[in-house]
């Protein structure tokens, strides 16, 4: 995963200090994003003086006060809109030792899971009221998380991996004031995020100006530290759910629904098919619970907004994408609406007849390049796919095109059997299509966990395993639909595979992680097209 780390200062009436924070930031060489949490006006020309004379320097205007933990939301979301991976939180009065910059910033390189803590390190300017009253919210979050693993749970002074947070952040509703900091970290710790301890100097300037208020604020954070315990007691009396594994969730929609699309799209054209696909799209959506979790949790760590008309959407797309499918063999996609990047490679393989596996998941339309090249009869591709799963969608499709099913090879598992059955059609010229985004459906299939949109997601060890049994070169496919027309990119992977039987573990780990990066990239490109509608991170996804 690529390391791209940026700071956050939010700021409220910081205007005489928040300069000298943000200058030194600079000098670590870390774009800032300032987020005015509803200054008054010199500060808001303190910070437009300091935008202009800073280039890697932000502002973001709050329209009015809405208070700490609001606007650090704010400015991660930004800070993620902007493509960057992780962010430091500062605060704006000159409290926080910046000298520390790098020992977070080595931290988060190293360990990109990790909530980066800061420990503070008091000196004598420190009122004691401070230094020792955290002491109480110490207990409390050692009791909440029921580990020692947080430090100090108050210091602002802390880098966030923005994936993981802002995902919390859409299923959640955080504090918005000054308990914001102890809210966020014990549900990130609540999450299995590593928290690492920075210790960092702590420094109270004479003039400092603060706005914690000693009275409401307090009120505030017990508020908070009463439902953080509430919550962590029901989730110690609930009993875990295990999420069904992906093969054995009942396939949705019925023959009859796929018989009106199919019959809809045959009579009347891709347009009365979607508008036909709309009341299944919404009986799925009203009946299926944890599909519309799954939605919430992907959305979430891509960033994106987790309301139901959203998920509403991302179940939509995939409709839409199966009708896709059904034009595709029917021969009614128009190659004049297709991008194909990676053509000439392609084609090379196919004048060459040479073998080759591609890699594809279940982003976007997989079948576009396997009914390409059949009704075009460019190559051989041949689908290795487990069926069970869908098998009424797989026999819509039969019928819809007999030729669907010429290269379609059913496994359950790679086997030695089936690895050998691949290698003659590998021999023979073929290009054998897989996906590498869902593990096993045997119960002994092996897998490798891989960081995928901020958190560790289990991949199967198969398509890796596979590759290297087979001797060829190694291509990654997808297939993204912009607008009417659909984007098609191949891209070599590897030449050979090699698993050196010493580190036959650490390589596969070595592949599956770069699998799971450019898999992460296309999902970032769309973001709705990505089809996994189970608990992909087998862990608890949020409400329904």
């Amino acid at each position: 995963m690529t390391f791209r780390p940026c700071a956050v200062v939010p700021c409220y009436n910081h205007g005489d200090t928040v300069a000298a924070v943000v200058d030194r930031l600079a000098a670590h060489g870390l774009d800032t994003l300032v987020v005015d949490d509803g200054s008054k006006a010199s500060t808001a020309l303190a910070l437009a003086a300091l935008a202009q004379r800073q280039p890697r320097v932000q502002v973001l205007r709050m329209a009015r006060n809405s208070g700490k933990g609001t606007a650090v939301i704010a400015g991660l979301r930004e800070a993620a809109r902007r493509g960057f991976t992780h962010a430091l939180q500062v605060d704006a009065d000159g409290q926080h030792c910046i000298d520390d910059v790098p020992l977070f910033l080595e931290q988060g390189r190293s360990q990109p899971r990790a909530v980066v803590c800061g420990l503070p390190l008091y000196e004598r300017d420190a009122p004691k009221s401070r230094r020792y009253g955290r002491y109480i919210t110490h207990f409390w979050v050692w009791l909440e998380t029921r580990s020692l693993a947080i430090g100090d749970s108050m210091c602002g002074f802390r880098l966030y991996p923005l994936a993981a947070t802002l995902a919390l952040a859409n299923r959640t509703r955080l504090a918005r004031g000054m308990s914001f900091d102890i809210d966020v970290v014990v549900r990130l710790a609540w999450e299995g995020l590593p928290i690492v301890n920075v210790p960092t100097r702590v420094t109270y300037p004479s003039g400092g100006i603060s706005h914690f208020h000693m009275v409401r604020d307090n009120l505030r954070i017990s508020a908070t530290h009463a439902r953080l315990v509430t919550e962590m007691l029901w989730r110690l009396v609930r009993p875990a759910r295990r999420e069904a594994h992906w093969s054995r969730i009942a396939e949705r929609g019925s023959a009859l629904g796929l018989a009106i699309v199919s019959a809809a799209w045959r009579l009347l054209g891709p347009r009365a098919a979607r508008l036909a696909a709309l009341p299944a799209v919404l009986w799925v959506f009203a009946t299926g619970a944890e599909a519309r979790r799954a939605s919430r949790t992907y959305l979430g760590r891509l960033g994106e907004p987790a309301s139901a008309w959203r998920v509403l959407a991302h179940m939509y797309t995939f409709a839409e994408a199966c009708i896709d499918r059904f034009a595709a063999w029917q021969g009614q996609v128009s190659a004049a609406s297709i991008d194909f990047h990676g053509e000439a490679e392609f084609l090379r393989l196919s004048a060459e007849r040479r073998g080759a596996l591609f890699i594809g998941s279940h982003l976007g339309n997989l079948e576009m390049v396997r009914a390409l090249a059949t009704l075009g009869g460019v190559a051989k591709i041949t689908a290795v796919v487990y069926t069970e799963h869908s098998r009424r969608f797989t026999e819509a499709l039969r019928r819809a095109n007999p030729q669907f099913a010429e290269n379609l090879l059913e496994v359950a598992d790679f086997g030695p059997a089936t690895a050998v059955q691949l290698k003659e059609r590998i021999d023979r010229g073929e290009i054998l299509v897989i996906v590498g985004d869902r593990t096993p459906a045997a119960d002994n299939g092996r897998c490798t966990r891989a960081l995928f949109l901020g958190q560790e997601a289990r991949f199967p060890q198969g398509p890796m395993i596979l590759a290297h049994v087979l001797e060829c070169p190694v291509y990654l496919f997808f297939c993204l639909k912009h607008g009417a027309r659909f984007a098609l990119h191949l891209e070599r992977f590897a030449e050979r595979v090699v698993l050196p039987p010493r580190e036959r573990e650490a390589a596969i780990a070595h592949y599956v992680a770069q699998y799971a990066g450019r898999l992460e990239s296309y999902c970032r490109e769309a973001p709705l097209q990505w089809f996994n509608f189970y608990d992909f991170w087998h862990e608890p996804v949020g409400r329904n």
